[in-house]
């Protein structure tokens, strides 16, 4: 842990609020090395933030700004800034393009809050972090599985950790129908591979084998 007197000056980056508002808030009173400097929610505020370059940035990776992020993890890394990601996505695929782009943290959202605090840490010494629970998910085989499209994959993670058809659809910047078409063809392609994933609990199950979601 660094000391109080060279505290670690953080930035986070996510578009929903009410999130962005209790992570500052969790994070000030959970951690005293850790200083909030800059809390945004979208990525050209904390480019032009008075307090930016930071040490390290805790960025969603699902801002909706088509800004990819492989080219946001060069701009930190050119800046020498560290960043851990957080995403509602444990698709292994995403997870390890993130990693390979620079990232050296990963987030879910879905898991213990202590767990931030830990990868900002880790990321401010230039260590890598990922939880226990996602590095089973990224180092489990599975065989005979289809594949699917990255946006696929989105869709089918959202969905299957619970979100009904129309928050998928806003998530992902879709419509409801598209949304629709790409929950049919996921069937159809495990349905294919011999897996029926007919309703939304084989479906979550499935997702969860794959790795897709974490359980």
């Amino acid at each position: 842990m660094t000391s109080v007197e060279s505290p670690i000056r953080l930035a986070i980056v996510d578009d929903h609020k009410m999130l962005l508002g209790a992570l500052t808030e969790w994070i000030r009173g959970a951690a005293s090395d850790i200083r909030m400097v800059a809390a945004v929610p979208t990525w050209p505020e904390l480019l032009t933030h008075s307090e930016f370059p930071v040490d390290v940035v805790l960025l969603d990776l699902d801002l909706k700004d088509n800004i990819p992020v492989s080219l946001k993890l060069s701009i930190l890394k050119t800046t020498g800034v560290k960043t851990v990601l957080m995403s509602t996505y444990s698709d292994p695929a995403v997870v390890r393009e993130a990693l390979a782009s620079g990232a050296l943290g990963y987030l879910v959202k879905t898991e213990d809050p202590t767990m931030i605090v830990e990868a900002i840490r880790a990321a401010y010494i230039g260590e890598s972090f990922i939880s226990h629970e996602l590095d089973i998910a990224l180092n489990a085989t599975t065989t005979g599985s289809p594949k699917l499209s990255a946006q696929e994959r989105r869709v089918m993670a959202l969905y299957a950790a619970g979100e009904p058809v129309k928050s998928v659809a806003y998530e992902l910047g879709i419509s409801e129908e598209t949304a629709k078409s790409y929950l049919k063809r996921i069937r159809e392609k495990y349905r294919a591979s011999g897996f029926d994933v007919g309703t939304k609990v084989a479906l979550r199950k499935r997702a969860i084998l794959d790795g897709i979601i974490l359980d």
